[in-house]
């Protein structure tokens, strides 16, 4: 049945039952008496009917569907019908609430900026990672133009010019950010931000690697080819000659042998496909292995010792056998004839330690933080002198990094130095027969 009739039936019934009961009263009292009571029936629903607007009034005020009142006659289906549509609107509200959560819980998540502003650059709204790279603070800066906010002549130039079609590169805050804005909407435009400072500094590493890693291949080539063209060249060159630059092309080949084998374990250390396999390792006899090591390389010039007095733990023996060894080999380098290197294993306050101390050379404190980069030396003169290759250090490095452990440097210019590897208590095993 048509909504209208349904309205229309229940209203014209009442008013019907208004003038029978007037009537009533007319044909008992007479026609006075029937007149009154019909103006007060009328009176009676206007004041009803003014009752429930007043009541809607109050509801529109705060409408909440907790709070809608109750009707009679026509207004009990208004009501209920305000109600449904009030209920589905919280409904309706609720999820969009939810959603909006989550959008702004993955906005606050994102490693990339979001920066949304209006057609004329007021910034609305952006993420914490926006805030970091462009040194914003929302509540502050809400309401403001995004150019006077970040005042970098290229960007207000990329912002002028409007070719958004290819993002910006900007140098901001000592990071290196990639921009882009993508209009969206009539009135809105998106800046998106990406952190490219790791990238670019991987990068510069890669660049450096190779160049650092053709330079030292580079030496030992150009001496072995030299020999090679002299000897090609001097067929009749004496045998003692002859016995010298076969001497000097063999040490410059172990040296080619020596960088490319680093090279290769760094490579495998750095790789997920190799991941470390953890066995129980026995110190003591690990030790004696480095200490043998370390005492061959010196050729009885130092006074090489070593001592045992903790747990063994649970690692990669082989890897730990290499980064002890770098370490061992390191010290007796940089130690000048005479001196001493001692290697110790104890159980320290925060779990087992190596500790390599030395009498030598030392370090200065401006060289200290940079001691494990790639070919980074501090003395590259005698590095080359003591035949090394510049990657012990880094090797050391992501071997500690495989097994939690952590690699700590004292030293000072002219007294030596202690390198400290300390391993977590929770790689710690009860000691193992030996």
């Amino acid at each position: 049945m048509n909504p209208k009739t349904l309205f229309w039936i229940p209203a014209l019934l009442r008013l019907a039952f208004m003038f029978v009961i007037a009537g009533v009263c007319w044909w008992i009292a007479g026609p006075i008496a029937g007149l009154v009571v019909a103006l007060l029936l009328v009176l009676g629903q206007i004041f009803l009917q003014l009752s429930y607007l007043s009541q809607l009034g109050a509801w529109l005020d705060d409408s909440e569907s907790a709070k809608l009142p109750d009707g009679w006659g026509a207004w009990t289906d208004v009501f209920a019908r305000l109600y449904r549509l009030r209920r589905d609107d919280e409904r309706s509200q609720k999820e969009l609430s939810e959603w909006l959560a989550r959008f702004r819980q993955a906005m606050h998540l994102l490693p990339d900026g979001v920066a949304i502003m209006d057609d004329v650059l007021f910034l609305e709204w952006c993420n914490p990672a926006a805030e970091r790279h462009l040194g914003l603070t929302l509540e502050r800066d809400r309401g403001m133009r995004v150019t006077n906010l970040v005042r970098h002549p290229d960007f207000i130039d990329y912002i002028i010019l409007g070719r958004y079609e290819q993002p910006l590169t900007l140098s901001l805050r000592d990071r290196k950010l990639i921009c882009q804005i993508i209009p969206f909407e009539n009135r809105r435009q998106i800046l998106v931000t990406h952190d490219a400072t790791e990238s670019a500094r991987i990068e510069e590493m890669r660049r450096d690697f190779i160049a650092n890693a053709s330079h030292e291949l580079r030496t030992p080539l150009t001496v072995i080819v030299g020999f090679l063209e002299i000897a090609s060249a001097t067929p009749d060159l004496d045998a003692a000659s002859r016995a010298a630059h076969l001497k000097l092309m063999t040490e410059q080949a172990h040296r080619m042998q020596r960088l490319i084998e680093d090279m290769l374990t760094l490579s495998r250390l750095e790789s997920v496909d190799y991941p470390m396999r953890a066995e129980p390792v026995v110190i003591a006899p690990l030790v004696e292995d480095v200490l043998q090591e370390a005492r061959a390389l010196s050729g009885g010039q130092h006074e090489v010792t070593a001592s045992v007095d903790g747990p063994d733990i649970e690692g990669s023996a082989e890897e730990l056998r290499s980064a002890f060894a770098n370490l061992a080999s390191n010290a007796v380098r940089y130690t000048p004839p005479g001196g001493k290197v001692k290697l110790s294993w104890t159980n320290g306050p925060a779990g087992p330690q190596f500790i390599v101390s030395d009498t030598g050379i030392g370090i200065d404190q401006r060289h200290i933080a940079r001691l494990t980069e790639r070919f980074y030396r501090v003395d590259k003169s005698r590095s080359r002198e003591t035949q090394g290759t510049g990657l012990g250090l880094a090797i050391v490095k992501h071997v500690l990094l495989r097994h939690h452990a952590t690699l700590t440097i004292k030293s000072e210019a002219g007294k030596g130095s202690n390198f400290i590897v300390t391993f977590p208590a929770t790689h710690e095993r009860a000691t193992l027969p030996r």
